[in-house]
């Protein structure tokens, strides 16, 4: 039970993280504060200006496919769908560049899915197959993607052997995401926690599946994705899972959920994730484990406070 002055409450039964005085220790972390670690391999940044924070995404992005072609080698990278301006500025470095993706391996994260499963078609305009291809892929020059079987998405059909594609590869080099207002990556959500009991480790080692999505992130996508109507949000996705994500070389975590006006949704669980306790009700804590760099829009590095417009 929360005490403020005389008003006091409890969290609301949808949430599945309910460590209250966590919640609060982790609210009065100043943007000061907050890029500051005990592990260094947990590397927190603020960028402000919002046209170098994606450049500065895609930029990564770039490199890292640009350096796996030097080596010689296959570049394997686990990439998300949301707000996405960095991948047009990633594809129009790659056309300057003249650069070949043939090297490159692709696997979203997640697809949305409906009722009993099937995921959703390309030719649905809230597919992230479709997202991929019209704002990533159909931007790079034709002669400079990958293959078209190299571009893999967590399809109905591809579900059961998601992983062990990825691991056939050697792994990804890299896992890129965000994340979700109730703490999920990918789309792995919060409420999942409770399969395991408590074991964290069991947790870590658990792969892709289909999942119900959580009430918060229903309203999450409505908001940045689909005119704030969460009845076109559909109720289910194929997500990896943390097995896949900390199986990765490296993950690459960038947080714009900024709305402007000084109000940011991702504020709050921006904090929860990187300074609260490693809970497998908060998804995104297990960041804290593995090198892992995460990257925050400035507006959500503010500080936390009740903001009455």
């Amino acid at each position: 039970m929360a005490t403020h002055g005389a008003f006091e409450y409890g969290l609301a039964r949808f949430i599945s993280f309910r460590d209250r005085q966590e919640c609060e220790r982790v609210r009065r972390i100043s943007r000061h504060e907050l890029t500051v670690h005990p592990n260094p391999d947990f590397r927190i940044r603020i960028i402000d200006d919002k046209d170098a924070f994606y450049a500065a995404f895609a930029r990564d992005l770039v490199d890292r496919i640009r350096e796996a072609r030097d080596e010689g080698r296959p570049f394997v990278a686990i990439l998300p769908v949301g707000p996405m301006p960095q991948y047009a500025i990633a594809a129009r470095m790659i056309n300057e560049e003249r650069l070949s993706l043939a090297h490159v391996h692709t696997f979203n994260m997640d697809e949305y899915a409906n009722d009993d499963g099937d995921t959703a078609p390309a030719s649905w305009p809230g597919s992230f197959q479709r997202a991929m291809r019209d704002r990533f892929f159909g931007l790079v020059d034709e002669e400079l993607r990958p293959p078209e079987q190299q571009i893999h998405f967590p399809t109905r059909e591809a579900l059961p052997d998601y992983g062990a594609r990825i691991e056939e590869l050697g792994g990804a080099d890299v896992c890129y995401g965000g994340i979700g207002w109730c703490g999920h990556i990918a789309f792995w959500e919060a409420h999942l926690g409770e399969e395991f009991a408590g074991d964290l480790e069991a947790y870590k080692q658990a792969g892709p599946r289909l999942v119900e999505l959580h009430p918060m992130t229903i309203m999450q996508n409505a908001l940045h994705s689909f005119g704030g109507d969460w009845s076109w949000v559909p109720p289910r996705a194929n997500t990896i899972g943390p097995r896949e994500i900390l199986g990765a070389a490296h993950r690459s975590f960038w947080l714009d959920g900024d709305l402007g006006g000084g109000c940011s949704w991702q504020r709050f669980i921006a904090r929860l994730v990187a300074h609260g306790p490693v809970s497998e009700f908060v998804p995104g804590s297990i960041l804290q484990t593995a090198p892992t760099d995460y990257t925050l829009l400035g507006g959500v590095a503010d500080d936390v406070e009740i903001h009455m417009a």
